[in-house]
């Protein structure tokens, strides 16, 4: 029996995030250069987008680019980008008739003026659709991303607008780049690596985490569901206990 066909739909996370890793690999396996493995990395995406609206996920946040990134060589760098606004100009119409709300998570000024100018678009086209929640961290760091948000927060307590006993995770929730959408439940890793790579630091606290060794390239509705199942027998307590233990 497939794992597809042995989840229970009552028990769903609302949110998932997705390491996306494997790509440069699963290409070096094939003897094909990186890129190509980043190229097939698109269409996992496009996968994932489905089998999220198929088993009802209404929250997906997938790590495309990293502010570690930028150290990589400046050709696959490069790459990367053009591929970004590629998959943009493709998808964007299709996602947006499918009901899917895309948000980018990162600093969208720090990106090129071309991916930033297709990410606007994709945000301003998309933003009243309900169905699925498409969150792409671009340009993305946990540790940034809690640094940025305390820097908000200082400037509002010295304007005057917050008090620093109001400061709570709330607070620090609103003032995140992913303000106003949950917490992922259930966090997921490909390519073999078990590591958060600064993540959603602070939304991953306290994630279901499952790691797999299938490449991005090869993931697919299955694999999601494997994962899923092992969430939903999974005993999620956040730091409590049981009342029968």
């Amino acid at each position: 029996m497939k794992y597809s066909e042995m989840l229970d739909y009552n028990n769903m996370p609302t949110h998932i995030s997705v390491i996306m890793d494997g790509n440069g690999r699963w290409a070096k396996k094939r003897g094909m250069p990186r890129l190509y493995g980043h190229r097939q990395g698109m269409e996992g995406v496009r996968r994932i987008v489905q089998a999220c609206v198929d088993l009802n996920i209404r929250y997906v946040t997938l790590y495309a680019f990293s502010t570690e990134n930028w150290k990589r060589p400046q050709d696959e760098v490069g790459g990367l980008m053009k591929l970004m606004v590629e998959y943009f100009n493709k998808e964007i119409d299709e996602l947006d008739e499918k009901g899917v709300c895309v948000r980018i998570l990162g600093d969208v000024d720090g990106l090129p003026a071309g991916p930033k100018a297709c990410a606007v678009k994709a945000i301003e086209q998309t933003a009243g659709n309900e169905v699925l929640g498409l969150n792409i961290a671009i340009n993305y760091g946990g540790r940034a991303d809690i640094i940025q948000a305390v820097q908000k927060i200082c400037t509002e307590v010295q304007d005057g607008r917050l008090a620093i006993e109001d400061i709570d995770d709330a607070v620090m929730d609103a003032h995140l780049y992913s303000a106003g959408i949950p917490d992922p439940d259930l966090m997921i890793r490909t390519g073999g690596e078990k590591r958060l790579s600064n993540f959603l630091l602070w939304q991953n606290s306290y994630a279901e985490i499952w790691f797999t060794d299938v490449y991005w390239p090869d993931f697919d509705i299955e694999v999601l569901s494997r994962a899923v199942y092992d969430y939903q027998n999974r005993d999620r307590r956040y730091g409590g206990l049981r009342e029968d233990k």
